[in-house]
């Protein structure tokens, strides 16, 4: 493999910078489609290349397959497959109506009878490769929010309209406005619907609401200096380097943006020191370590190695949007 010496920097770059490290770490890891984000978000790249290496993914049925989301492998179309496709659209610029169609109609082949999309379990789609289209086992499942909430926030943010959306959003406030007790994992799944949500004062309501439970049932490291706080990647025999265990999350990943209704739930302290835990996190190789998807096994080194250029390249998105310096 080629050294990535031979890709300019831009003149303000330190070569021992974070950007530096972080884009030296993608070049010489990353899946095309990663390096093309890479280059869009911090090299003014153009957003077609990224829309040219997501088409990869994509399967007749209209959903996204191939394992797009590392975890999961094989080419069937998944709804954690699709979710992040529509990240990727939405972070280009180019999550519109025509290109939301397809994938409302397949979200509709596989959601519930109420309109929700189904977490499927990261082993079971592991050792049996299902054929592209076989989406509906997943009907079998029950709804579950982290599924639904962070596709329904992005069609919303992006003014897309569809029959399927109306349940699905439906679904969305019900379990939202009902979580007494919750797993990290559906916060933040539920803030992604929340900052798009079409009705602001009731998600004003509901962000708020969800904040005193944050707070309350301890859902959020707020002391990084407590024993045990600071994420560090896995060391335990047998597994796998570069991975972050567990589910402990910070301020930031709740609010990945100061105008995430998130935000409101912490002190600018607060965020200052999460922010400070995050910039910390870049390891030795430049990239940043993958979180595990939940209910998933010990990543196999191959998904691990798509993974940590797709934490990287969000963590220097968050960075970035709070002003942190990348050099």
């Amino acid at each position: 493999m080629a050294d990535i010496a031979a890709v300019p920097l831009t003149p303000t770059s330190p070569p021992h910078g974070t950007l530096a490290r972080a884009e030296r770490f993608v070049w010489l890891t990353a899946r095309v489609l990663e390096q093309r984000l890479f280059a869009h978000h911090f090299r003014d790249g153009a957003a077609g290349p990224v829309e040219t290496a997501l088409e990869a993914y994509r399967n007749a049925d209209g959903g996204y397959g191939h394992a797009l989301e590392p975890a999961l492998r094989g080419p069937a179309s998944l709804p954690a497959h699709t979710a992040r496709a529509l990240h990727v659209l939405d972070s280009v610029a180019r999550c519109d109506a025509r290109r939301a169609e397809d994938v409302c109609r397949y979200l509709t082949s596989v959601s519930t009878t109420e309109g929700a999309l189904t977490a499927i379990r990261p082993e079971a789609a592991l050792p049996a490769v299902r054929p592209a289209g076989s989406g509906d086992a997943a009907v079998r499942l029950p709804g579950a929010l982290s599924a639904t909430a962070p596709v329904v926030g992005l069609l919303h943010r992006n003014e897309v309209w569809h029959p399927w959306l109306f349940r699905a959003t439906d679904f969305c406030w019900q379990a939202v406005e009902s979580l007494d007790a919750a797993r990290p994992g559906d916060v933040v799944a539920a803030v992604l619907f929340l900052d798009h949500a079409p009705d602001r004062a009731r998600a004003e309501a509901a962000a708020e609401r969800l904040g005193h439970l944050v707070r309350r049932e301890r859902l959020v490291v707020l002391d990084p200096d407590a024993p045990g706080a600071r994420p560090a990647a896995s060391t335990a025999p047998g597994s796998v380097p570069g991975h972050t265990p567990g589910d402990r999350r910070f301020p930031h990943d709740y609010a990945r943006t100061p105008d995430s209704l998130a935000r409101a739930w912490f002190t600018d302290a607060e965020i200052e020191r999460s922010l400070d835990v995050l910039a910390a996190g870049q390891q030795a190789d430049g990239g940043w370590p993958a979180r595990r998807l939940p209910g998933a096994p010990e990543p196999a080194p191959a998904a691990l190695l798509e993974a940590r250029p797709i934490a990287t390249i969000e963590a220097l998105r968050t960075l970035a949007a709070y002003g942190r310096s990348l050099a």
